[in-house]
């Protein structure tokens, strides 16, 4: 009876094979067998009932090994059984003291056996020997040991699972273990037909054994195949994961084992599980089914006292256990999205960008330059752009520039000085500024220098979670990214804009730093107060409003849990229900580039304006499910609408800070019917519509009174003492602009 049995599948790798079985015939250790397994339409030659014409060239190769070294015997399976039926045919037909197996493109390092031979005769006949491999690309890169770490920390001599429950095989391919035969033989494990049979087979294997032990030196190199592992080829048969899975988890069930032993099993084969899950590319259809499935086995199966790991792998434990497909989707997409947005923030990561930004780090700060920005360079717009027109006002001496991305130079007003992000002017005056205003952040790679002043104007009143109030929501949690770096940025933040003390408690909690609060309101919303009638006209008329007609703003907010714009409303039927004289003007979210596009009638996309305050100017009313944009409109004290269809979903999957519809600001729809109903009846602007908006403006309308510019460019860029700055005037004395439908109706 020979030591050692290695069984070497050949489907496939007839051009390396050779290599293969030379790596064995010449170990120093010559007590062995060679088991290839040809792949093909016959048995190999020299087995009864071949006539040699249909050989596949593994089976030649092998043949002519059989020929020329009495230790090799090839056997036969047909390739359509797959590998674990080949390694099953091998394991038949062996007859060695231990098991081993290797791929027909590996190779088996020299003195491997001779080092298993010497390991073995320490620990004793023990029931598996795992042993370390070698990952080498294939063709240029570093090599890696992909099991070092996890055979780290086992005993030094036989050990039983239990001491090492951690290792339980199922991250460890067949070809990194030896296994004693009569242990296999006499528990009657075989490899499990399908995809992924590693799997299936370590952890029949780890719940099966009684002894093992290890070797820590690498005695298999495994080269990686250009065209990558079959295992990541999209298809249906990524779904057969789960059926290993199944069957590893239902024999671990049976062998009465301690949760203490199928914890660490448990969590191994579902980090599998959701790591499939989590790449669409792999599962090419039925995704929302793998999800269920493996649901449904997550629940029948997880041992009592399982505690779900920390971080994002605990929040996609939490999904799957609950069977929330959906929300797993979204985090998937917003991990990609927010992966793909971190690879597009400018950094100055090339030589001569790198140099010449420390360089310009290295000169003085000009206390007369000052750098605007928003939403991540979007354009000439929102409070950054209202602070940026009183500077230039009230101080004249300060130069300005406006970053904007490439492409959206033509938003800038003339005569306003700009630069493109990424551009080596971009990385000059971030670097030299005094005063950097931002409504989100600069870039990763900008760094806060001593005597500089950030101000952080914000983009909105908070309804929804921000910051680090997020970290419970899996969804929006995944597109935050690290809150780690998060809180590094807010750290560079000197004054933080807030236009009600309900924004000041959430910023405090969401963005915990040592910043200033400026409780000043938001320059944005100044025009609210400031706009005459005849600029209101003078919008409609840019924007296609037909003269006496009601204008509603349809304004829908984003969701986290959605992978593009979705208007949520049918529109066409909300113009027809509503009324004859009501038109209506789209604008999505600034996540998205467009609405519908162009005008349809009664429907007028306006999400290319660029200014959210002009089309607010020229509504009548606002239709809006979650938007902060209800915070901004609410200033003029028109009539405003909540079309709330899927408040629970968005209130459990993004998180918010108050209860809207406790506290709405009007009318509060659930259907499309009743939305169109409150228009049609004039209960939008009712008395009891007018109740409701007058209680959200005393509470969300605090500090916006028409003066807010001005007492950030006096407090931040003048330096004036906060007791020097105009204070806020009385939410009862405010004159919001007029409305269009007021003027028609005098």
């Amino acid at each position: 009876m020979p030591r050692f049995s290695i069984i070497v599948p050949s489907h496939g790798v007839a051009g390396r094979l050779s290599q293969a079985l030379d790596s064995v015939l010449a170990q120093s250790f010559e007590d062995l067998e060679l088991i290839p397994v040809c792949d093909g339409d016959a048995p190999c030659p020299g087995e009864a009932g071949n006539s040699g014409e249909s050989e596949s060239p593994a089976a030649a190769v092998a043949a002519e090994y059989a020929g020329q070294d009495p230790r090799v015997s090839p056997v036969y399976s047909p390739p359509s059984a797959g590998l674990g039926a080949a390694r099953n045919t091998g394991v038949r037909a062996a007859k060695g003291t231990y098991l081993l197996f290797l791929d027909g493109d590996d190779i088996l390092l020299p003195g491997a056996l001779a080092a298993l031979d010497a390991r073995l005769a320490e620990t004793g006949d023990v029931d598996v020997l795992y042993f370390e491999h070698e990952r080498t690309p294939w063709w240029e890169g570093e090599p890696g040991n992909p099991a070092k770490p996890v055979l780290a920390g086992a005993p030094d001599g036989a050990f039983s699972p239990a001491a090492v429950p951690r290792l339980t095989g199922v991250r460890l391919p067949a070809w990194s273990a030896a296994y004693r035969r009569s242990f296999v033989a006499a528990n009657r494990l075989t490899f499990p037909e399908g995809h992924f049979t590693d799997v299936g087979w370590g952890g029949l294997v780890s719940v099966t054994a009684e002894r093992l032990a290890v070797l820590r030196s690498v005695l298999v190199r495994h080269r990686l195949r250009r065209q990558g592992s079959r295992l990541n080829v999209p298809g249906a048969q990524q779904h057969q994961l789960l059926d290993q899975v199944e069957l590893v988890l239902s024999r671990a069930g049976g062998q009465g084992l301690s949760g203490d032993r199928t914890g660490p099993l448990f969590d191994q084969l579902f980090a599998l599980v959701l790591r499939t899950a989590a790449r669409p590319e792999r599962l090419s259809t039925g995704r929302r089914a793998f999800f269920r499935r493996a649901g449904r086995l997550y629940r029948r199966h997880r041992p009592a006292g399982f505690r779900v790991p920390g971080g994002s792998p605990g929040l996609q434990h939490r999904l799957l256990a609950a069977g929330a497909y959906t929300a797993f989707a979204a985090l998937r997409a917003a991990n990609r999205s927010a992966a793909k947005a971190a690879a597009g923030v400018p950094r100055p990561r090339a030589a001569r960008t790198r140099l010449l930004y420390r360089a310009q780090l290295r000169r003085p700060l000009d206390a007369g330059l000052a750098v605007y920005c928003a939403y991540w360079g979007r354009g000439y717009v929102c409070n950054p752009a209202a602070i940026h027109a009183k500077a230039r006002e009230l101080a004249p001496h300060i130069r300005s520039v406006f970053l904007v991305e490439a492409g959206q130079e033509h938003t800038v007003p003339e005569g306003v000085e700009h630069a493109v992000i990424g551009s080596r002017r971009y990385w000059q005056v971030l670097a030299r500024a005094k005063y950097l205003v931002n409504n989100a952040n600069f870039a990763e790679g900008v760094v806060k220098r001593p005597g500089s002043v950030h101000l952080q104007t914000q983009h909105g009143t908070p309804l929804k979670k921000m910051g680090v109030d997020q970290s419970t929501y899996p969804v929006v949690a995944a597109r935050t990214g690290s809150f780690t770096k998060l809180l590094g940025r807010v750290d560079r933040w000197d004054f933080n804009l807030s236009s009600n003390r309900h924004s000041t408690r959430t910023w405090e909690r969401a963005f915990p730093g040592s910043y200033e609060m400026l409780e000043y309101g938001y320059p944005r919303n100044d025009v609210y107060y400031r706009a005459t009638a005849d600029d209101v006209a003078r919008v409609r008329r840019e924007l296609g409003v037909p003269e006496g007609r009601t204008a509603v703003l349809y304004a829908p907010t984003h969701r986290d849990h959605h992978t593009g714009f979705e208007t949520g409303l049918d529109l066409a039927a909300f113009c027809e229900a509503a009324g004859d004289d009501v038109v209506v003007l789209l604008r999505a979210h600034y996540f998205y580039d467009r609405g519908r596009g162009g005008s349809d009638g009664r429907i007028i996309d306006v999400t290319a304006h660029r200014s959210a305050e002009d089309v607010c100017l020229a509504a009548d009313a606002l239709v809006t499910d979650y938007s902060s944009i209800m915070f901004d409109y609410a200033n003029l004290d028109r009539p405003i609408v909540v079309y709330a269809d899927d408040w629970d979903v968005y209130r459990e999957t993004r998180g918010v800070c108050f209860d809207l519809m406790e506290a709405p600001p009007g009318p509060v729809a659930r259907t499309p019917e009743e939305l169109a109903r409150v228009f049609r009846d004039g209960g939008y602007a009712g008395p009891e519509s007018a109740a409701l908006r007058a209680a959200f403006r005393e509470r969300f309308c605090e500090f916006d009174d028409g003066l807010a510019a001005e007492r950030v460019v006096r407090r931040v860029l003048l330096g004036q003492p906060p007791e020097a700055v105009p204070p806020v005037i009385p939410l009862a004395e405010r004159v919001p602009a007029p409305a269009a439908a007021t003027l028609v109706r005098s």
